[in-house]
C-alpha cells in the first residue's frame, strides 16, 4: 500500500505539488484560527449555582438554601458529584457532570431544577442563579477604574470620586459596554461600594406614632412602582394613561406617605426614618500599592473561546470607553492574558526554531548535500501545518503542552530515510546510466513500507495517552493528538511530496555516498563494535549496571506535573483569623503592599490584593483570605539573580515584618 502510494505520487507529480500548495494554504488558515492559550483548560464540566443572602449566617445558609438546592439537583442525569460551600451571605453549589456532557445541556438541566429549588427556599431568603459559562482560566482581562490621584490630598478637587461613585460607574457604564464584546460572558466587579438607598427606622418615632414596622415596609414596597391605566378616548384622540410612582432619589423616598390621620395629616417615611445613601453589605475588598481600596473589573471569557482574539476585542473596546469617561477617571489595565500567551508562544517558538535549525544543520552535515537537506527540512513546516489543521478540526488549542511536545527529530525520520536511500542507490548505480527518476522511484518505493511501519509504531506509542481521563486526560490528551497529527503529516509527506521533490531536484549522484563526518564516525565505530561483539558478556553486564544505576538515580530527580511557566508575576496567599473585619483586612493588605514596593523597588512594579469574594462569587473565599498578585519588572532590571532568590527574600521579609 505504501509503495503504491509512492508510485502514484511519482506518476502524478504536478497533482502532488498542487496538493502541497493547498496544504500550505489550508494550514496557514488553520494557524490563524487555532485557539492560543498558555496552558490547557482542565476544568471539568460543571455548573455553579450561587445564592446571595446578605443577612444570613452560614448555618441558616446551609439549612434554608444550600440543602434545598442540593436536594433539587439530586437525580440529574450524568452527574458525577455535587459539592457546596455555605458562607456568611452566600451559598455556592457546584454540580459536576461526567466528562463529555455538553455544557449547554448541563446548564439546561440545572435551570429546570432551579424552579423547584426557588419554591423550596423561604421567600426573601435569596434567589438561586447559575454562574457564568466560564472556567478558572476565563479571567482574561483585569483593570482598575481610578479617580484623580490628587484626591485625598486636594479634597476640594472637582475630579474626586468616592469608591461608591467609581463602583457605580463601573457597573452601569463600563461593564455594560464590555458585555457586548463577542466572547465576553460576564464582567465581574470587585471592590468599591455598591450604591444602595437605605431607610433606617427611628424606633422612638415609630413608638410615638404607634406605627408598626411592617406598615413602613408595606408603604415602601407599594409606593415604588409605575402602573398603567389603559387609555382614555377624548374627542377623536386616544390618550394613554400612566401612573408614575417610581422613586428617583432620596427626597422621593422620604416623601412617601405611610398613613394619613383622621384629620388628613400625612405621615411620611422621612418622619419616622433616616433616608440616606449607604454601601451594601460586602464581603470583599481590593487594595493596590498601599494606597487603599480600589475598584476593579474582571472580564470573564466564554468557555471555549479564543483568549487571544477576545482580549484583542476587549482592548479595543476599552480604548473606546476611555474616550467617554468623566473627567478625572481613567482605566488602568494591570492584567492582560495576551502577555502570558505571548510569553508562552515565544517560549514554544524559540524551542521550535532552535530545534529546527539544529535538525537542518545535522542533516546537512550527515547528508553532505544542500538540496537533500532542504528537501528533508521542508517536512518540518509542512508537518506543522498538517498538525494545525488536525488541531483545529479536533478542537485542540495551541499551548505550552500541545505545541511544546513536538519533536522535530521524529518528524523528519521518514524523510531522512527516503532521501538517504536515494543518495545510496544513486551512488551505487551511477555507472549503469539509468535515469535519475527511475533510481528515485526504486529507492523510495524500497523504503516506503519500512518508513510506514516505523512512523506508525511511534504513533501507536501515544495512543494509550488518549485513554487518560479527568485532569490527566485534558492535560496530556491534546499533547498526544498534536504529536500524532504531526507524525501523520510527516508520514504522508514522506510517501508523497518528498519522493516528488527528490525526483525534481536530486538528479546527479554524489561523488561519495558518505560524507567525511560519516566516514570518520564509521572508522571510530567499527572497531568499537568489533570489541563489543567479542566481549558480549561484559557489554551486557555493563548495560545492566547502567540500567540499575539509572533506575536508582531517577528517584532523586525532581518532578513537575507540567513545564514551568514564568508569568512575570508572583502570587501570594494570606490567611487571617476568621473573625477579621473587612476594614482591618484592607488595612493589613495595604501594609503588605507598601512593604513589598518599598523593599523591592527594582523588582516589583505593582501589588494588588483581592480579599474575600467579588460580586459574582465564583471563588467563594472568606474575608479572612487574600490573594496577593505581585507584578514584576523585566528580569534585566532586578538586583536579584533569579526569581527563586527573589521569592526567598520576599518570604523572609514578610515573616519578619508582617505579624501572623
Amino acid at each position: 500500500m505504501a509503495a503504491k502510494l509512492v508510485d502514484w505520487s511519482l506518476r502524478n507529480r504536478f497533482l502532488v505539488i498542487v496538493l502541497g500548495v493547498l496544504l500550505v494554504v489550508g494550514g496557514g488558515a488553520a494557524m490563524q484560527q487555532l485557539p492560543i492559550d498558555a496552558v490547557p483548560d482542565v476544568t471539568n464540566v460543571q455548573v455553579q449555582v450561587l445564592t446571595k443572602a446578605p443577612a444570613l449566617a452560614p448555618l441558616e445558609i446551609e439549612q434554608l438554601i444550600t440543602f434545598q438546592v442540593e436536594t433539587a439537583m439530586a437525580g440529574l442525569p450524568d452527574i458525577e458529584e455535587i459539592r457546596s460551600v455555605s458562607k456568611f451571605g452566600l451559598s455556592a453549589v457546584t454540580v459536576v457532570f461526567n466528562e463529555g456532557t455538553d455544557i449547554y445541556l448541563a446548564r439546561q438541566l440545572v435551570q429546570e431544577r432551579l424552579a423547584e429549588a426557588r419554591e423550596a427556599i423561604p421567600a426573601g431568603y435569596g434567589t438561586p442563579e447559575m454562574g457564568p459559562i466560564a472556567t478558572g482560566l476565563g479571567e482574561i482581562y483585569q483593570f482598575e477604574v481610578r479617580g484623580d490621584p490628587a484626591c485625598g490630598v486636594e479634597e476640594d478637587s472637582d475630579d474626586c470620586y468616592t469608591p461608591m461613585e467609581l463602583r457605580t460607574l463601573l457597573d452601569w457604564f463600563v461593564a455594560l459596554q464590555l458585555k457586548s464584546v463577542p466572547g465576553v460572558v460576564e464582567v465581574n466587579t470587585f471592590g468599591g461600594e455598591l450604591k444602595t438607598y437605605e431607610v433606617a427606622p427611628d424606633p422612638a418615632a415609630l413608638r410615638s406614632h404607634r406605627l408598626p414596622l411592617g406598615d413602613l415596609f408595606e408603604a415602601l414596597e407599594k409606593n415604588n412602582r409605575n402602573v398603567g391605566g389603559a387609555y382614555l378616548v377624548r374627542n377623536q384622540e386616544q390618550v394613554v394613561i400612566r401612573g408614575e410612582g417610581l422613586v428617583s432619589g432620596l427626597d422621593d423616598i422620604g416623601a412617601i406617605v405611610v398613613r394619613t390621620s383622621e384629620e388628613g395629616v400625612p405621615l411620611y417615611v422621612g418622619d419616622v426614618a433616616d433616608v440616606r445613601l449607604a454601601p451594601f453589605v460586602r464581603q470583599g475588598v481590593v487594595t493596590r500599592d498601599g494606597r487603599g481600596e480600589v475598584v476593579v473589573g474582571i472580564v470573564m471569557m466564554l468557555m471555549g473561546e479564543n483568549s487571544r482574539e477576545v482580549v484583542n476585542r476587549v482592548t479595543e473596546k476599552i480604548d473606546d470607553i476611555r474616550g467617554s469617561l468623566p473627567p478625572g477617571v481613567t482605566i488602568d489595565t494591570f492584567y492582560d492574558r495576551t502577555d502570558l500567551v505571548r510569553r508562552t508562544i515565544k517560549t514554544v517558538e524559540t524551542n521550535l526554531v532552535e530545534g529546527g535549525l539544529l535538525v537542518v544543520a545535522v542533516l546537512l552535515l550527515m547528508l553532505g548535500n544542500l538540496r537533500g537537506g532542504l528537501i528533508v527540512a521542508a517536512a518540518i513546516p509542512l508537518s506543522m501545518l498538517f498538525a494545525f489543521i488536525g488541531m483545529v478540526r479536533a478542537g485542540v488549542s495551541g499551548n505550552l503542552m500541545s505545541l511544546g511536545a513536538i519533536d522535530f527529530g521524529l518528524i523528519v525520520d521518514g524523510s531522512v530515510v527516503m532521501v538517504e536511500n536515494v543518495f545510496r542507490l544513486m551512488s551505487e548505480k551511477r555507472a549503469e546510466g539509468r535515469p535519475s527518476f527511475e533510481i528515485v522511484r526504486e529507492a523510495t518505493m524500497e523504503m516506503a513500507r519500512p518508513v510506514a511501519f516505523a512512523v506508525g509504531i511511534i504513533m501507536i506509542v501515544y495512543v494509550p495517552i488518549l485513554s487518560l481521563t479527568g485532569v490527566e486526560g485534558k492535560m496530556f490528551g491534546p499533547m498526544a493528538l498534536t504529536v500524532m497529527f504531526a507524525l501523520g503529516g510527516s508520514l504522508v509527506l514522506a510517501l508523497t511530496l518528498i519522493p516528488v521533490l527528490a525526483s525534481l531536484f536530486i538528479r546527479k549522484p554524489p561523488k561519495k555516498h558518505e560524507t567525511r563526518l560519516v566516514a570518520a564516525l564509521r572508522r571510530t565505530y567499527e572497531p568499537l563494535l568489533d570489541r563489543a561483539m567479542r566481549r558480549r558478556g561484559l557489554v551486557i553486564a555493563g548495560a545492566s549496571a547502567l540500567f540499575v544505576a539509572g533506575v536508582g538515580g531517577a528517584s532523586f530527580l525532581g518532578a513537575e506535573f507540567i513545564p514551568e511557566l514564568d508569568e512575570g508575576a508572583i502570587a501570594l496567599q494570606v490567611w487571617r483569623l476568621p473573625s477579621v473585619s473587612v476594614d482591618e483586612a484592607a488595612r493589613q493588605s495595604g501594609r503588605l503592599e507598601a512593604l513589598l514596593l518599598s523593599e523591592f523597588p527594582d523588582e516589583v512594579s505593582t501589588v494588588l490584593s483581592k480579599t474575600g469574594r467579588p460580586e459574582i462569587a465564583t471563588d467563594p473565599m472568606g474575608i479572612e483570605m487574600s490573594d496577593v498578585f505581585v507584578m514584576l519588572h523585566p528580569p534585566n532590571e532586578w538586583t536579584y539573580d533569579n526569581k527563586a532568590e527573589l521569592i526567598d527574600a520576599m518570604q523572609h521579609l514578610l515573616e519578619e515584618r508582617i505579624p501572623g
